[in-house]
Formats: structure tokens, sequence, C-alpha cells
């Protein structure tokens, strides 16, 4: 019976314990889009996600034409912070709502 190859580089196993939800659910997600288990994901990959296959490049830090589950991390914190940003400048801005 043939062992299965172990790939170079693999997504890193999250430990259950400190990980919030959100963590544990994004590096699950990561093994399913890795298809071929390299723990890279490349263009075709993260194509069923359009959110990382549109910015693909701006997540590809190395620019090595692949993603690193670390690289997908850092592109996550920046969205989301970007998204913040964007949500107080939208509060901001709103006119204060009248009073009766």
């Amino acid at each position: 019976m043939a062992l299965p190859a172990q790939a170079d580089n693999p997504a890193p196993e999250p430990a259950q314990a400190g990980l919030s939800k959100g963590e544990i659910k994004a590096h699950r997600e990561f093994k399913l889009l890795d298809f071929n288990g390299d723990g890279q994901l490349s263009r075709s990959e993260v194509r069923l996600f359009p959110r990382l296959a549109a910015a693909f490049d701006s997540a590809d830090t190395n620019h090595d034409g692949q993603i690193s589950y670390e690289e997908v991390r850092a592109f996550a914190a920046t969205y989301r912070a970007e998204r913040a940003r964007l949500r107080a400048a939208q509060a901001n801005t709103m006119p204060p709502s009248e009073e009766k």
C-alpha cells in the first residue's frame, strides 16, 4: 500500500486552542480550496472565491504565482481593516437624523 506524497510546504494545521472561530474557519476554507494539497493556492484554485480571485496579485505578496496561507491571512487582515475604515468614513459622513 503506497502512502500519499507529502507536500513540500503544506498549510500548517491550526491548534484548536487559542484560535478564533473565524481563524479555524479560514484555515478549513484554505484547505478546501487547496485542491492539490500543496499548501499554496493557484489562480485556478481561488477562482471559486471571487474576492480573493479578484485580488490575487495583491494577495500574492512575494509574486511567486501562488498564495500561501500566511498571504491569505495578511490579505484578510488588510481587507477587514479597509472595510472597517470605509464603514467609519460612512458613519462620519451621514447627516444626523432629524429629531421630532
